[in-house]
């Protein structure tokens, strides 16, 4: 599944243009790499997202196309979420 998909049907970013724009300005990680929108996901990988203030970096467990609401949290676990210094951004 496409990267901006399994974010938005995860509703770790709850619309894909903006996980799609995530991508694309260099925010989403996969696997420890700056990752496009189109990078295929899938169980097993790692993610890494820093979304204005805060980075969170999470497990994905398993790659549905639809799920409830109720239930997409069960996509994924999170490792950590921590927010991020002013001077940790701007570091090269």
């Amino acid at each position: 599944m496409r990267l901006d998909k399994f974010l938005k049907v995860s509703r770790i970013i709850k619309r894909r243009t903006v996980a799609a724009e995530a991508c694309s300005g260099g925010r989403v990680s996969l696997n420890g790499r700056v990752a496009k929108p189109a990078a295929e996901v899938k169980a097993g990988d790692l993610l890494s997202i820093r979304f204005g203030e805060h980075e969170g970096r999470y497990k994905v467990l398993q790659v549905k196309e639809t799920v409830k609401k109720e239930e997409a949290d069960q996509l994924y676990e999170v490792l950590s979420e921590d927010a991020v210094l002013s001077s940790e951004r701007n570091a090269p």
